[in-house]
């Protein structure tokens, strides 16, 4: 018996390529909105990632600024600190320098002269006096430029001219009148100086 199909099958498979088109075509839609969805979400966790990361950086910075500051601060207080020490050590070093000055004055001072005038003007020092002889000034100069002194350095001759000094109304003798400049030593030098003779003593 032949069985014969009058049924339009044709149309049949029109309507099931249609339907499979169309359950593809809304599962390629909806796998799409997934995929776009996941992207949206990883990029929204990597700006919050970032985010979270910014503000941990800002928090930071303001911690160190605050830190420059209280640095800054300490710096300026160190400095202030210093400026006071040496201010006092400045004060102790000046307190002393009169009876440093005279100790040394009175080493360096050779016989036959006497100072009549000691003056200090800044870091200078002028010694004025009389002399028996120029030989007496230039020994005078020997003694301040040998390096004995530790509180006076570069010692130069000012002025020395010839006057007449009157022991009696018989008794006249040539005498020089002499001016001497020298520099007071650094700070620094006196003290080492003092700590060379401090350990010759000792080991003395």
């Amino acid at each position: 018996m032949i069985l014969i199909n009058l049924l339009p099958h044709r149309d049949a498979a029109r309507k099931r390529a249609r339907d499979v088109y169309n359950v593809m075509l809304v599962l390629a839609v909806v796998a799409g909105v997934l995929i776009a969805g996941c992207i949206y979400l990883g990029y929204q966790i990597a700006i919050e990632n970032q985010q979270s990361r910014n503000a941990f950086l800002a928090a930071e910075n303001a911690r160190l600024d605050n830190e420059i500051k209280d640095i800054a601060q300490l710096q300026s207080e160190i400095a202030a600190l210093k400026a006071r020490q040496q201010a006092v050590e400045s004060l102790q070093t000046n307190r002393n320098l009169p009876v440093h000055l005279f100790n040394d004055t009175v080493r360096m001072l050779p016989e036959g002269m006497y100072l009549i005038g000691l003056k200090q003007e800044g870091q200078n020092v002028l010694f004025t006096g009389v002399a028996q002889s120029q030989e007496r000034v230039s020994e005078l100069l020997r003694n301040l430029s040998s390096g004995s002194s530790a509180w006076l350095i570069k010692p130069e001759l000012v002025e020395i001219k010839a006057n007449q000094l009157a022991l009696s109304s018989r008794d006249q003798r040539r005498v020089y009148d002499f001016t001497v400049r020298a520099m007071l030593a650094p700070a620094s030098q006196p003290a080492s100086a003092q700590q060379a003779t401090t350990a010759t003593r000792g080991g003395a």
